[in-house]
């Protein structure tokens, strides 16, 4: 593994262990030429995943985009990081086990979409709000709107 400090390819492994939720392994590392300490996250993959987007270009699926996203969503947001990571492990678990090599960007959306109705229901909005391309107010209203009629 290479370190992100000063890029020198020999690091130690200091301490391994698994993740809360047994879906990856924590490995505290140290480089050997700076002694700078880091860690890195081993998990499972099921299979290369590659996203197509609306305009066909294809790029590999990216498990910290997914997680960037969802965390920029719920910035300021009363939502552990740990309960956000196991989300995102199901979000990935459920499109690498859907036997699909290819995965259209609609297919991560809606399950962010799902995932974030769940979890918390501004970070919700906020996410819906770039992904379903909102561009006024009206927009917002509409979706709140149907929002609360899914409550009753």
């Amino acid at each position: 593994m290479r370190c992100p400090f000063c890029g020198n390819e020999d690091t130690q492994v200091k301490d391994s262990r698994p993740t809360d939720d047994n879906a990856a392994i924590r490995r505290r590392r140290q480089c050997s030429n700076c002694g700078a300490r880091f860690t890195t996250f081993e998990r499972v993959q099921l299979r290369e995943l590659v996203v197509v987007k609306g305009n066909g270009q294809r790029e590999p699926f990216e498990r910290e985009k997914l997680l960037r996203s969802m965390q920029i969503s719920l910035r300021k947001r009363p939502v552990d990081a740990e309960r956000l990571e196991r989300v995102v492990n199901g979000i990935v678990r459920r499109l690498e086990s859907s036997g699909e090599p290819e995965i259209q960007t609609s297919m991560i959306g809606e399950a962010v979409m799902d995932a974030l109705a769940n979890l918390d229901k501004v970070a919700y909005v906020r996410f819906a709000s770039v992904y379903r391309n909102f561009r006024e107010a009206k927009d917002f209203e509409t979706f709140v709107g149907k929002l609360g009629g899914e409550n009753d």
